[in-house]
């Protein structure tokens, strides 16, 4: 047929149709994408370096994410500058679902108002895809401080100003945040030990070369146990059952302070919705079994599942909270 000697209704209809196969088929895309997907292995970017927390978490899920979409998922460790670095190499990664990064409230909560020069924008360089896990620290003490509730202990701050020293596992750490969101809230002032890894920090504690650290629970409860380090509170919204008699900071007269140590997983700004989505019903899937949750549970770490959109808003909030927090504190890290 001769499109030019058409009339016009019949160039319409010729057009009408046309388009009607071009959004018939760009609304069937997404199911096909997600349908087919992945065909390939998929690279899984832990930012810091192998034997942590979060390298432990991290490798279980991508074994269970490789068994339920029957595809190898390798794990890769590209660590420093606080996860920062692998955040930035996954963020510039080809959108398709094939490279997904483990953030932390690190990487996606406390880094990008306390780096002045950070390589990639947390909020518009990613797609939230689904979160892993929501910890909680303690706040623990020397046996030797004269405090034995929280209410004691910033009475004794506020008399003796800077006398306190605090440690943590390096500046801009969920633990070191855990201490400035105390002093913001309490209009405290303790002197600021900056350790490479709570390890040592919780090593000088126990010895009395400083006096306070708010630690990973699962780090600190053997310490406490021993009676080598006394816990006045939790950070969670609920006690826990590793310490049921300790309270939480709310209990404790804060009712404003609460500090999860959160990880999930991201992909790069532009990834297909259908395959986050089919990642966030995967990772939801195998979080949720319970022989899954009992690995993470020994290792001390506590399960909490979002959905997309509930996973995006608490990103959201996160940065949010921690931005006015390292202000006030006037952290800033390059």
């Amino acid at each position: 047929m001769n499109i030019g000697r058409m009339g016009s209704r019949s160039r319409l209809r010729v057009a009408a149709g046309a388009l009607a196969i071009f959004w018939g088929s760009m609304l069937g895309m997404p199911a096909a994408v997600a349908d087919s997907y992945p065909s390939r292995p998929i690279t899984y970017v832990i930012p810091f370096p192998p034997g942590g927390s979060t390298d432990t978490t991290g490798r279980m899920l991508a074994e269970e994410i490789g068994k339920r979409l029957n595809q190898n998922v390798i794990v890769m460790n590209r660590g420093g500058a606080g996860g920062n670095i692998g955040a930035a190499y996954v963020a510039g990664t080809s959108p398709n679902g094939y490279t997904l990064l483990q953030g932390t409230i690190g990487t996606h909560g406390i880094n990008p108002t306390l780096y002045a020069n950070l390589p990639f924008d947390a909020r518009s360089d990613f797609e939230p895809v689904a979160r892993m896990t929501a910890g909680t620290n303690v706040l623990v003490v020397h046996p030797g401080v004269p405090a034995t509730t929280v209410k004691e202990l910033i009475e004794y701050a506020k008399a003796n100003p800077g006398s306190l020293m605090m440690g943590s596992s390096g500046s801009g750490s969920s633990i070191h945040m855990s201490g400035e969101l105390f002093q913001f809230m309490t209009k405290t002032r303790f002197t600021h030990v900056p350790y490479r890894g709570g390890g040592p920090a919780a090593v000088d504690l126990m010895a009395g070369h400083i006096h306070l650290m708010f630690d990973n629970i699962n780090v600190a409860l053997p310490h406490i146990q021993e009676g080598r380090l006394r816990a006045l509170a939790v950070t969670s919204a609920a006690r826990t059952t590793v310490l049921p008699d300790v309270p939480t900071m709310k209990e404790a007269g804060l009712p404003e302070y609460e500090v999860t140590s959160w990880s999930g997983v991201f992909a790069p700004a532009g990834t297909p919705p259908a395959i986050v989505e089919k990642l966030n019903a995967t990772i939801n899937e195998a979080l949720s079994d319970e022989q899954v949750r009992a690995r993470f549970e020994a290792e001390g770490i506590h399960i909490s599942l979002m959905n997309v959109r509930e996973f995006r808003e608490f990103v959201n909030g996160e940065i949010d909270r921690w931005g006015d927090v390292v202000r006030q504190a006037g952290l800033q890290a390059q």
